[in-house]
């Protein structure tokens, strides 16, 4: 066999990786049955359906049909502010509320694009914070901090 689709094969290897540490990791909890689910339940199967599809990905790589592909260089740049944004806004959301560090979100992450745009930015920021507000705040009914508490809410 050769390795012809590298793209495919390193992100099914990635998934296999993840879905066995999400596997793994639910183990800690108490598994219950199908008919009353326990909190390992949900995240075990759905690691194992991950690590499965990961499995599939890889292994059509294989396949004398791939198409042919290679890895890029890995963009530490990009990942850096990705992750750094996501950090950012989990670390400041009790300060400044949810609308705001979902706005900040949006807008720092968006930075890591290769055609970044800042119109597209704020209007996509603008449309998570509605859809926050809307799907968690209004939806599910979760109490967050909504705006900056030096504001005196």
């Amino acid at each position: 066999m050769q390795l012809r689709n590298k793209q495919d094969f390193w992100s099914g290897i990635m998934f296999v990786a993840l879905g066995v540490g999400f596997a793994l990791g639910a183990t800690n909890y108490s598994m219950g049955t199908a008919a009353r689910m326990g909190p390992g339940y949900f995240p075990f199967w759905l690691g194992v359906c991950l690590a499965g599809l990961g499995a599939i990905v890889a292994l059509t790589a294989l396949s004398p049909k791939a198409h042919e592909t290679h890895v890029e260089k890995f963009d530490w740049k990009i990942a850096f502010v990705i992750v750094g944004s996501v950090a950012l806004s989990g670390s400041v959301m009790d300060f400044l509320g949810v609308y705001i560090s979902v706005f900040l979100l949006v807008v720092i992450s968006s930075l890591a694009s290769h055609v970044f745009s800042w119109k597209v930015a704020v209007a996509n920021g603008i449309f998570m914070v509605l859809f926050v507000w809307l799907a968690f705040i209004k939806g599910l009914g979760l109490i967050f901090p909504l705006w900056p508490s030096f504001l005196g809410n």
